[in-house]
């Protein structure tokens, strides 16, 4: 249900666009409108892993580091079936995390400094396996294609004012509707396509760590977090904002239509339901300390870095 609900808003915003280049531009504008989107969303899936890692300056973490990163990716992404994936850290205090990539065989896991401070390795390997979750079903992709969409609907509804054909056919009146209802459209169904693949990962994201448990405690520790700690990066480009686990602009989370993520209330509950339906899942689960004991990533942030975006060591 989850793909084909992505699917149809998928299609919404494709419809979106292609029905604004019509207004602009007729039959001819739709056509350009569709080619146009074609060759920017080729672009942005192919190079998606390198532009959002670059926008949030963020590290490759070396093999071997000594927080043991490396070596818990590895664990949970032979856990979740997949390649392992690069592994970059983000110099932010707010604890927070995302997925990139085309595909699980080109696809990159960051986390920020403040969540390898604020989190115990359980907590930090129910994170991952979210986020590893979102590179099995390729829901990396899907938002960097959904956002190229959003963005390139905004740009076209600014650029509808100057083209006479959308005046004759909508009127002054109906061009300036539509230059904020299609960007209001697109932002609607980016977030609802958001919040779809939220709940998926996180079911998927359980069973990869083993203890449903580990990630209800990490999302509420992770949007206390964010409630207090800005993320200056994140800000500059919040249209990356629908990546992270947990909304990284405010923190602030309810199941409304201009919500990028869904309510962490709701999300807990749906993972505690979980543990009440089938019990702690530990077999598939990465070894764990008890909570606290993650003393190695606490002081990962000041390690030395090898030249000016070398690995992380």
């Amino acid at each position: 249900m989850g793909y084909a609900k992505t699917a149809m808003l998928m299609a919404a915003m494709t419809a979106l666009f292609m029905g604004l280049g019509y207004l602009m531009g007729g039959a001819t504008g739709m056509v350009i409108a569709l080619i146009f989107a074609a060759g920017m969303n080729v672009f942005s899936w192919w190079n998606s892993d390198k532009m959002v890692l670059r926008m949030h300056n963020a590290h490759l973490v070396a093999p071997g580091d000594r927080a043991g990163l490396n070596a818990l990716v590895g664990q949970l992404a032979k856990n979740a079936d997949l390649p392992m994936p690069a592994v970059y850290l983000i110099d932010t205090p707010q604890p927070n995390a995302f997925a990139t990539g085309r595909n699980p065989e080109n696809a990159a896991v960051a986390v920020t400094a403040g969540l390898m401070q604020s989190l115990s390795r359980e907590e930090l390997s129910g994170v991952i396996a979210h986020e590893l979750a979102h590179i099995k079903h390729r829901d990396t992709a899907i938002m960097t294609v959904t956002a190229s969409f959003a963005g390139a609907i905004s740009m076209l509804a600014n650029f509808a004012l100057f083209f006479g054909g959308s005046r004759e056919r909508m009127g002054i009146m109906g061009t300036l509707a539509m230059m904020f209802l299609a960007p209001m459209a697109a932002a609607l169904v980016q977030m609802a396509i958001s919040r779809t693949r939220e709940y998926a990962a996180d079911k998927e994201g359980a069973a990869i760590c083993g203890n449903p448990l580990w990630l209800a405690s990490a999302l509420q520790r992770i949007e206390a977090g964010a409630r207090r700690v800005e993320n200056v990066a994140a800000e500059r480009n919040p249209a990356t904002a629908h990546m992270f686990i947990i909304n990284p602009l405010s923190g602030h989370g309810a199941d409304n239509l201009f919500a990028t993520h869904p309510s962490t209330e709701n999300r807990v509950a749906a993972l505690r339901q979980m543990v009440g339906g089938t019990g702690e899942r530990r077999e598939r689960a990465a070894p764990a300390p008890e909570a606290g004991d993650w003393s190695g990533a606490r002081s990962m942030p000041k390690v030395r870095r090898k030249g000016k975006n070398g690995p992380w060591s």
